[in-house]
């Protein structure tokens, strides 16, 4: 393999955050400040790799013998992982106190879930996508059963490793039977001998298999079954984590391996009606079922079903309309869903209470700031103007349209219609209940600092969509 020392400023974030990850893992061993040092020095670090993405993001390349890229989309990506866990830092330097599980651990295996992320996004071959998926799905595993003393937490860490090493097992076999019937496992490559005839059963079952594994990563029906345990049971910045940074990097592969398929012949008649089909049933079963849900977190954990639903639209439409719609999409969606567990994470008790929708009657009374800004991510996700979640939807509509997949659409905006009514009943509970709020909010200036700015994004992102879009779409 040639290497090049001049190409290290193309990979530069990658290299950041693998050193950051070192010096981490030294200072929790020999520094006996090391409570105080780390949170400071994650957050740092993330917000350092996230100006540095977009300042290089017209650098596009290929490096590695071609196995990693960099510059584009890949940066993007780099910038919604890294911006977005710089939250999470915020959110969690007073919630692991409060909640009495602190461990330096904690930021060390978010620096990894991240780097495996960066590394699913810049991926040019298929080893390094499943080596990120495996880097980042362990980290989440560990993090998932982090309050080890609390039982809900040990049984989310246990189906999420359960249920997540039976997906990586579909992935594995599918990327066999591509190997198989390509002899290659680089995606430009592969695409250059890869057909939707007959004659290639095996590559196309092979193609299937890695889309259905990574359906279980993004959340979609039918493989949707860990996500409300597992986000219910997991400590809720680690759920924020999981919900919107880890997401985002399943859906980055799925864009790097699904959307050029698209360009061959017979794509269409094959992939767009199994990615529509869990589309629809992702929206619907999600939109349904969050009604139907008492606890905050779960409720939003079924969202985060139908959200994966929506997002699907833009890779059933198999256009680069689809592809840009998918990418502001996954940047409205975390910030939004960030912003909705930071304050969820604020409220929670040390002992896993206040966790109910109807704990936060009166909460628009007595934490009119805090209700303000939940009511604001309650909008948002709901897809009501002018905030981003509306602007994310309308983008992957449009690209179903264009594709003739004008069913689906309407699909989308029957299940949007349906969670109105989840999110917007928090708001109600919230402003119009007549019980007096008896919750007792702990104030953290951190996470109101990375609630605040979550809010900021997304109406920014709402009233300037165009500037958005037009950055994801000039690559």
């Amino acid at each position: 393999m040639d290497f090049n020392i001049s190409d290290i400023s193309n990979y530069l974030p990658l290299v950041i955050l693998a050193s950051v990850i070192l010096v981490s893992l030294v200072i929790e061993m020999y520094v006996k400040n090391a409570g105080k040092i780390l949170p400071w020095l994650t957050i740092i670090s993330f917000l350092v790799i996230a100006y540095q993405s977009l300042l290089s993001v017209g650098n596009q390349g290929v490096f590695f013998n071609g196995m990693l890229a960099t510059g584009g989309q890949v940066n993007i990506f780099y910038f919604i992982f890294n911006f977005g866990a710089a939250i999470v830092g915020l959110l969690t330097v007073d919630y692991l106190k409060k909640t009495g599980i602190y461990h330096g651990e904690f930021y060390i295996l978010v620096q990894s879930a991240v780097l495996g992320m960066m590394m699913i996004a810049s991926a040019r071959d298929l080893v390094m996508v499943f080596i990120g998926l495996e880097q980042m799905s362990l980290c989440f595993y560990i993090l998932a059963g982090f309050a080890r003393k609390r039982p809900f937490s040990t049984e989310a860490a246990l189906k999420y490793f359960l249920l997540g090493s039976f997906a990586t097992g579909f992935i594995v076999y599918g990327l066999g039977l591509l190997y198989g019937a390509t002899h290659t496992l680089n995606i430009t490559k592969l695409y250059e001998v890869f057909t939707f005839e007959q004659t290639n059963i095996l590559g196309i079952i092979g193609l299937t298999l890695f889309f259905i594994g990574f359906a279980f990563k993004i959340a979609a029906v039918p493989f949707h079954m860990w996500v409300p345990d597992v986000y219910q049971g997991a400590p809720t910045t680690t759920t924020a984590l999981m919900s919107t940074g880890g997401k985002a990097a399943a859906f980055a592969a799925l864009i790097l391996v699904i959307s050029p398929a698209f360009s061959k012949e017979r794509a269409v008649d094959i992939l767009t009606p199994l990615i529509a089909l869990f589309a629809t049933l992702s929206m619907l079963y999600g939109s349904v079922t969050a009604i139907l849900q008492t606890d905050i977190k779960r409720m939003l954990a079924y969202s985060s079903i139908a959200h994966a639903g929506y997002i699907l639209i833009g890779l059933a439409a198999g256009n680069k309309e689809g592809v840009d719609g998918m990418i502001f999409y996954l940047a409205a969606y975390t910030f939004m869903n960030l912003g909705a567990f930071g304050i969820i994470a604020l409220i929670e008790d040390k002992e896993e209470k206040n966790l109910s929708i109807k704990d936060y009657s009166g909460l628009g009374t007595k934490y009119p700031l805090l209700a303000g800004l939940l009511a604001v991510f309650m909008f948002a996700l709901s897809g009501i103007p002018p905030f981003a979640g509306f602007f994310g939807k309308y983008y992957v509509f449009i690209a179903a349209i264009k594709a003739d997949l004008v069913w689906l659409a309407l699909v989308g905006i029957l299940s949007s219609v349906i969670s109105v009514y989840f999110y917007i009943r928090l708001i109600v509970v919230m402003y119009f209940s007549k019980d007096e709020c008896k919750l007792e909010v702990v104030n953290s200036n951190s996470a109101m600092i990375g609630i605040i700015v979550s809010a900021i994004l997304i109406v920014v992102m709402g009233i300037l969509p165009g500037s958005v879009i037009n950055l994801i779409s000039k690559f």
